[in-house]
């Protein structure tokens, strides 16, 4: 019989380069102790890439920078997929993903209905903070960022090019998801949110 590690090997041959492996994948192959010094001698054999506490990749391999390693974003992402969770961006990362700050967060904070945790990828955190359900039922994939980062540059601090920029955002946006999510927003917010409805379409 092939060892875990042989039997994790080969499954991770199966699979493109650049996939997150994590160790649940492969519960079924042992227990968790042996999964995890499987897959800690496939790090030490260099055939991974240990990319944060219980996250691996093969990593794709580029011809001018050699190995590519997931972002943070990219790890961020898997993680919700493996927990199960929602999340949402906040704070400066939201600004940055709507493209209203050029600055790229050193840290991710992510508000989730998940366990809370920190998880450091690289010089990069990411943190998922617990908020309430309320919070995590916008739809609008457009109009749910708009709201996190609104909140993050406060009331009365919006500037006319925020502003504007924001309203052109959300005109691209689904309309009965938008409007579904005004109604989750401050007031303050909705006022700005609107706009993208009233003026943006006849």
């Amino acid at each position: 019989m092939e060892s875990v590690e042989k039997q994790i090997e080969k499954s991770i041959k199966s699979k493109p380069r650049g996939v997150l492996i994590l160790p649940d994948d492969y519960l079924s192959y042992g227990s968790s102790d042996a999964i995890r010094k499987a897959l800690d001698r496939l790090e030490d054999k260099k055939y991974l890439v240990r990319v944060s506490q219980g996250i691996y990749v093969r990593p794709k391999i580029s011809k001018l920078i050699g190995s590519l390693i997931p972002t943070a974003e990219e790890v961020a992402e898997a993680i919700a997929k493996r927990d199960r969770i929602r999340t949402i961006p906040t704070g400066s990362y939201a600004l940055n993903a709507l493209g209203l700050s050029t600055q790229v967060p050193m840290n991710i904070v992510l508000l989730t209905d998940g366990s809370p945790r920190e998880i450091k990828v690289g010089r990069r955190k990411i943190k998922f903070k617990k908020t309430t359900p309320k919070n995590l039922l916008a739809k609008g994939k457009i109009s749910r960022l708009v709201i996190q980062a609104l909140k993050e540059i406060g009331n009365g601090k919006v500037s006319k090019v925020e502003e504007k920029k924001i309203i052109d955002l959300l005109r691209k946006e689904d309309e009965k998801d938008l409007k579904h999510d005004i109604s989750l927003a401050p007031v303050w917010i909705q006022k700005i949110m609107k706009q993208a409805l009233n003026d943006g379409k006849n």
